[in-house]
């Protein structure tokens, strides 16, 4: 069987472009559907009739990332010249989104009689800005006026409010017949004789301020054939190649290099192979900080591209001045940036917001573990003020109360309530369920510090700055020390949760310190406790590990945050897992994920699913608004293949350290053109027995490929 995420529709994409519509091609106005660039829906209704009726729709599918196509036959009609039988006429939509969306029509008479009626498109426009749509709270302002040009066979309709303006040009091209314009609808007067073709080509062109948006002249066959997926090819031929004897994975693999290649902002000015991620279709088509640092986390062992427009683009936007509104202090790094009429006129603080604790530190982790992947030293030059910002923030924002602790509290009115990556509105909960209280001090915080600490210590050592490296040690040891003391909960055999506003232990069940596993905060005396508590049945589904434990009285498995499964938590946390040597358990986590993903429609793993129990009969269900395809998702994957391999990379000393260990379930796995500096290797892992073997080529350049494990950070020595 193959699941679908959420109410069937056909999406497709292209850079901050996208459509979603219905599986017949309509788009309704009371849902979410549309055409949508830069948090604005330009086109809000769309419906195609023969002689005022509905078309019917026989099959569609998206056939890549940025096209659809869809067939539809006509219902039984009358017209003066008698009754026309069901399935007569045939229709066929084939649509391509790039800048714009190109849309041909193609009508075929398979009568045996000439056939006179009217096909009419139906379109209109509300301009409502990404927030609004999603809530489906609409608020009417400024003016909408639509004009036909008849010379052009265009209709054009503007909306303006004050200085804000949008503009939707939909526009015939090739067409045979002249067509109208009158009740909203495009009306074309067409005869068809037996056996007789129709077609036209229609162009949506999408413009702001700034941008016009239009559509690449290409027809939908020479759009997959060739041309828009020119890009996609070169991102597929630089990318690593990885095959196994597991077919089900490798289709999961590419499946994922698919996504990540198609969620590729092109519309920054990067020269080169230089990306950002968007975080996720259909909701999340713009540049985030957590989600653009993890998902250039997880790229390293497929490609650097993503994090070094990452880098450029979060630094480009690091917060100068403490602004409440926005939840802005010196050198934080945004949560996210929004282009639509709310932020705009500022009803809403993503011009950008930076309502999120843990970018400063995931952007210095992404930093240090770049110059690990590319041995680039000048990224650390370039980067060194901004970084020593981050590291401001961390020591005087990040711990506002002064007690050596990250904690986050909200400032804006409008901001986020919870500022860490489960940050929906209910998700740090006692173990009754009751919501806790800001400022909240999150164990993953201080892990994603301490790391950020021992990582730019090798970094400032690296600039020549060696007292600075020495203080960043003491502070992480610090840290470290005071993590244990306060977070530690003995009866639990497990970390707190969170520090409650009177810094009380919360001592809820949850995922969260498998993120401290990963940054490697977490003592080696303690770490296996850890790890079999998260391993439970009340954490493990099968399908992966829970948000929270099912014995939390504000456990929903069906929710957002309170007991679901999420992919990337799952891939942190095997990384975790590995670090502290428990590759087993780590594997357990990567099959959990993939066994999953061989539910989903095209091996898509969505943003999360359902954290029902894995049992006979069942399938992952899951959650009704999860963003399909989302970066994060996509690219746990990558986590979590890295975690079984132990890929590591030391470029600056030229090596790459490997510690593999394959499960039973996956008996070989070949690794191609993994790129580190400008070296390019390959990887081969197979098991013998209870033992994993492994073999490197070196194809290009020059690193020598060493059996080494990861190892948590030692930092016992600089402790007071």
């Amino acid at each position: 069987m193959r699941i679908n995420v959420g109410s069937p529709n056909l999406t497709i994409n292209h850079g901050r472009t996208f459509m979603v519509s219905n599986l017949d091609g309509s788009i309704k106005p009371e849902t979410s559907q549309g055409i949508f660039a830069d948090d604005t829906r330009f086109l809000c209704y769309y419906a195609c009739y023969i002689n005022g009726k509905n078309w019917i729709r026989l099959t569609s599918t998206t056939t890549a990332y940025y096209a659809a196509r869809i067939y539809l036959i006509n219902p039984e009609f009358t017209t003066d010249d008698g009754s026309y039988a069901q399935g007569t006429l045939s229709l066929m939509i084939s649509r391509v989104a790039s800048e714009g969306i190109r849309e041909e029509l193609q009508l075929t008479n398979y009568g045996l009689k000439k056939v006179h009626f009217n096909l009419e498109i139906a379109l209109r426009s509300d301009f409502a800005d990404i927030f609004e749509v999603e809530s489906q709270n609409i608020v009417r302002r400024g003016q909408i006026e639509t004009q036909w040009h008849r010379e052009q066979s265009e209709l054009v309709t503007t909306y303006s409010n004050d200085d804000f303006f949008r503009c939707l040009s939909y526009r015939l091209a090739n067409c045979p017949v002249e067509p109208h314009y009158g009740n909203g609808r495009i009306i074309f007067e067409i005869t068809l004789e037996p056996g007789a073709s129709w077609n036209t080509c229609c162009f949506y062109t999408l413009a702001d301020n700034e941008h016009v948006r239009k559509p690449v002249d290409l027809s939908y066959t020479a759009a997959i054939e060739t041309g828009l997926d020119k890009v996609q090819q070169q991102w597929r031929d630089n990318v690593t190649d990885v095959t196994s004897s597991d077919e089900d994975i490798n289709r999961l693999y590419h499946q994922s290099i698919e996504d990540l290649g198609a969620l590729r902002l092109y519309d920054y000015k990067f020269t080169g192979d230089t990306w950002i991620p968007a975080a996720g279709v259909p909701k999340f088509v713009t540049l985030f900080g957590r989600d653009s640092l993890i998902v250039s986390l997880q790229n390293m062992i497929v490609h650097p591209g993503f994090v070094r427009g990452t880098l450029q683009k979060l630094a480009e936007f690091q917060a100068q001045d403490r602004d409440d509104w926005r939840d802005a202090e010196p050198g934080k790094i945004l949560h996210e940036v929004r282009m639509g009429e709310l932020a705009y006129f500022n009803k809403i603080p993503h011009s950008p917001y930076y309502g999120a604790a843990d970018t400063a530190s995931l952007f210095l982790i992404a930093l240090h573990e770049a110059w690990k992947w590319l041995g680039d030293e000048s990224l650390l030059q370039n980067y060194r003020d901004v970084a020593r910002r981050c590291l401001e923030w961390i020591e005087r924002y990040g711990d506002f109360d002064g007690d050596g602790l990250q904690e986050y509290q909200m400032r804006s009115s409008q901001g986020l309530e919870n500022q860490s990556w489960k940050d929906s509105g209910d998700a740090i909960a006692y173990p009754d369920g009751r919501q806790v209280d800001a400022p909240k001090a999150l164990c993953e915080l201080q892990g994603y510090a301490f790391d950020a600490y021992m990582r730019m210590a090798e970094v400032f050592a690296v600039l020549g700055e060696s007292n600075y490296a020495s203080e960043l040690r003491t502070k992480a040891a610090k840290l470290q020390t005071k993590f244990e003391q306060q977070f530690w909960c003995e009866d639990l055999g497990f970390y707190a949760f969170t520090l409650d506003p009177e810094k009380q232990p919360v001592r809820t069940i949850a995922s969260n310190p498998g993120h401290c596993l990963w940054s490697g905060i977490v003592s080696r005396e303690r770490a296996a406790r850890v790890v079999q508590r998260l391993m439970q049945p009340d954490m493990w589904s099968g399908w992966g590990i829970r948000t929270i434990s099912t014995q939390n009285s504000a456990y929903n498995p069906f929710s957002y945050h309170l007991g679901s499964v999420w992919p990337h938590d799952n891939g942190m946390i095997a990384m975790g897992f590995k670090r502290y040597g428990f590759a087993q358990e780590a594997a357990q986590v990567a099959n959990g994920i993939f066994d999953a993903a061989k539910y989903f429609a095209s091996y898509r793993l969505p943003e999360l699913y359902a954290g029902i129990e894995q049992e006979l009969g069942a399938f992952p269900v899951p959650y009704i608004e999860a963003n399909v395809p989302q970066a994060w998702a996509a690219a746990s994957v990558f986590h979590l293949l890295q975690a079984m391999l132990g890929i590591q990379a030391d470029a600056p000393n030229s090596q790459l350290y490997v510690d593999p260990y394959l499960p039973e379930w996956l008996p070989n796995i070949t690794l191609r053109k993994l790129e580190i500096n400008h070296a390019l290797v390959d990887l081969k892992f197979w098991r013998e027995g209870n033992i994993t073997l492994w073999d490197a080529s070196v194809t290009q350049g020059d690193v020598k490929v060493i059996q080494q494990a990861w190892q948590p950070w030692r930092v016992e020595q600089y402790a007071t």
